[in-house]
């Protein structure tokens, strides 16, 4: 519980790449894209509009590219996570890593780490536009990563499948028993949440699972049905409140 004469005005800002959400107000439409930078655009007139002192931005995971980095004890600072992340990602996906901003950060105490990476161009227009409307940015976080930190007493030590979805696309992480075993990123059209234990039955395929997981934490754009499949224990967030919500 807290105590105060004054609240500071705090805006939320969701990022994607078709529409911004906007705590206490309505989403902003953009033009069909897969970019970032109609998005971008948008944010002067949103900050304008909302007058806040600071704001925070949650990035689609349209946006990030992830990867799990494996616990090791001879890894002993962040500089030495940084660097295995970037070497990481850019084996995975060639120069143009050289063009992303990684961050990482641990799962649990000894479990693995989880490296995230965006355009260095996307952070970097992000800050310009909050200079320029005088907006104190307080932090840029993927939508998965703020997502689970909201979760997080729901997921506690057990195992589950999150799944996010955005358009065209579907976001899987795998945890079990507390700790992170993957994540994978999939197109997906209409059709997916009939689809979706063959999609996640294919998953645990290809990480030769023992026993399937059948606990599935869905976050999807618009109402998702807990009881079309009645082989899971489901249960279903909006993407639009995890994306705005308080920390």
């Amino acid at each position: 519980m807290s105590l105060s004469w004054l609240k500071r005005k705090h805006l939320r800002i969701g990022l994607g790449p078709q529409r911004v959400m906007v705590s206490g107000g309505k989403a902003v439409e953009l033009a069909q894209s897969d970019d970032w930078r109609a998005g971008i655009a948008a944010l002067p007139d949103i900050l304008k509009n909302h007058k806040a002192r600071e704001a925070s931005v949650v990035l689609a995971d349209q946006f990030v590219r992830y990867a799990l980095l494996p616990w090791s004890e001879s890894v002993k600072t962040r500089e030495q996570w940084l660097a295995i992340a970037k070497h990481r990602f850019s084996a995975l996906h060639g120069a143009i890593a050289a063009n992303w901003d990684v961050k990482v950060t641990e799962t649990s105490p000894m479990g693995p780490r989880l490296a995230c990476a965006v355009d260095r161009e996307l952070i970097a227009d992000i800050a310009v536009k909050f200079v320029g409307a005088g907006v104190n940015l307080v932090s840029v976080q993927p939508f998965l990563v703020a997502a689970f930190n909201r979760m997080r007493h729901q997921v506690g030590n057990g195992s589950c499948w999150i799944v996010v979805e955005e358009p065209g696309r579907l976001t899987l992480a795998l945890i079990q028993r507390g700790a992170w075993v993957a994540i994978r990123s999939r197109r997906a059209d209409e059709r997916w949440r009939m689809v979706l234990p063959e999609i996640l039955e294919r998953e645990s395929a290809f990480l030769g699972l023992d026993q399937p997981c059948t606990r599935v934490i869905v976050c999807a754009q618009g109402e998702f049905d807990t009881t079309i499949h009645d082989t899971w224990r489901a249960h279903a967030m909006s993407y639009r409140e995890l994306a705005l919500a308080w920390e």
